[in-house]
């Protein structure tokens, strides 16, 4: 009952945040601002906002680590090159420069932001994957080995499962960060929350900057909450 107590008071406590922000940006709202934050307005910029970063991080995960995997294979190390520098890249170059980098090649709209977003995001996850794996106590590999299991099998079985709660706080980080960065997408037409607080700083209404910048807040806290808890009910069921 505790846990569940738990799991349940963190997001109901940011669905209450979210209602007690959208009613404030709804009662003080004058002109053009009504239709700036109608409620289905908010609603399509969350879903935007929401969209881009799930499409980014999920390819980012899918990309690094099985580039991970392979940084820490000395025969496949090479394979992972193109990746590290272009996780590398991604994390020094200015996130606004990424995002220009990726326009000069496909163009406005909804690609061009997750494609910013997924080369900032690649670092995280690829480091995290990394670290986990060579974190993984050589003796238990060896042991496996020794039972007769395949290469495979040793990681899929032993090394990735005691790389996991590493792998899935890199995972978590590069969520957490998108959301902030997924902002900056307004600047190459992808919409998002983003377009929220550019609206407000350029027309000078706090009520629309301070919305979205709120909202993008919370959304940022619910989504470390829900990788924060799908990391520990996974690393539990790995564990029984």
């Amino acid at each position: 009952m505790k846990r569940s107590f738990r799991l349940l008071i963190i997001p109901l406590a940011l669905a209450a945040a979210a209602i007690a922000i959208v009613a404030w940006a709804h009662r003080g709202a004058v002109g053009a601002e009504v239709g700036v934050l109608a409620t289905g307005k908010l609603a399509e910029r969350v879903r935007e906002h929401i969209a881009l970063c799930a499409v980014s991080t999920a390819l980012a995960v899918l990309a690094a680590v099985p580039a991970g995997i392979a940084a820490t294979r000395p025969r496949l190390h090479r394979l992972a090159s193109p990746l590290l520098f272009v996780a590398n890249v991604g994390q020094s170059v200015p996130t606004i420069a990424v995002l220009a980098l990726a326009f000069s090649v496909t163009g406005i709209g909804f690609r061009t932001a997750v494609i910013g977003l997924w080369a900032y995001s690649l670092l995280p996850v690829l480091r995290n994957t990394v670290a986990g794996l060579a974190g993984v106590d050589p003796a238990t590999v060896e042991a496996a080995r020794g039972m007769g299991m395949s290469a495979a099998q040793v990681l899929g079985r032993v090394e990735l499962p005691l790389a996991w709660p590493v792998v899935m706080a890199g995972i978590r980080t590069a969520a957490v960060v998108n959301v902030g960065t997924a902002a900056l997408a307004t600047f190459v037409g992808a919409g998002g929350l983003g377009a929220l607080i550019t609206v407000g700083l350029d027309n000078q209404r706090d009520r629309i900057l301070y919305t979205g910048a709120a909202l993008t807040a919370l959304l940022a806290l619910a989504v470390d909450w829900a990788l924060g808890t799908l990391a520990a009910l996974t690393t539990a069921d790995r564990r029984s």
